[in-house]
């Protein structure tokens, strides 16, 4: 997928899956799984041993049917290999605002990770196109309704604690999406060859991901 298209399936699906921690035999399993429970956008965390030879493997086999980016980019010298592995988006667990520029300016979005106001500011000004509000489990839902006040004008991507049972109310609470990692690509089922599990979770969070949309209208 293009950059519009992958925006688009973020828009449309409001999730991220992040893939951490998947050993490289199983990483089309994984995406095979997601795409029949209708996950269309999946990030591969760089401190997952073998993570950029898989964002290009991703990209070859499964690059127009997936958005697929990288994750836990900690700084510019991660982002620029990312983005040569094939990466079409950057999510990073920090406010590092060269690694930010250095993707906008490539044309590449970018998802930094933030918590406090100030963060989370000098992120979107930096130039990203939602920031991540990172950890949410810990911040919970009342901090980034909180937020919506004096931030509604900056699109926030919730990560951290994310399962099918509270997506719902994440977007309500006015996230633009949400990234799930544990809750959806579980490691133990993986090793089991267990995907229709991550295939079944994927479509519950759809489901929930759905309610809200319909409840818009």
């Amino acid at each position: 997928m293009d950059r519009e298209q992958g925006l688009a399936e973020i828009e449309r699906t409001r999730i991220i899956a992040i893939v951490r921690g998947v050993a490289e035999a199983n990483i089309r399993g994984v995406a095979e799984a997601l795409l029949a429970g209708g996950i269309t956008v999946m990030e591969v965390t760089l401190n997952t041993p073998g993570a950029l030879a898989m964002i290009g493997t991703l990209q070859r086999e499964y690059g127009d049917r997936l958005f697929i980016g990288a994750g836990t980019v900690l700084d510019e010298e991660d982002a620029k290999q990312a983005i040569a592995a094939g990466a079409s988006f950057i999510v990073t667990p920090n406010t590092d605002e060269a690694a930010i520029r250095l993707a906008a300016g490539r044309g590449v979005p970018v998802y930094p990770g933030a918590m406090t106001p100030t963060e989370i500011v000098k992120a979107w000004k930096a130039g990203a196109s939602a920031v991540k509000i990172f950890p949410s489990t810990g911040l919970g839902l009342p901090y980034i309704k909180e937020l919506q006040g004096p931030l509604s004008h900056i699109p926030m991507v919730a990560v951290g604690g994310v399962s099918e049972t509270n997506i719902a109310d994440f977007l309500q609470a006015g996230c633009c999406a949400v990234g799930i990692g544990g809750s959806l690509i579980n490691l133990r089922e993986i090793a089991a060859g267990n995907y229709a599990f991550i295939t079944d979770k994927a479509k519950k969070l759809i489901a929930g991901a759905a309610v809200v949309a319909a409840g818009a209208r």
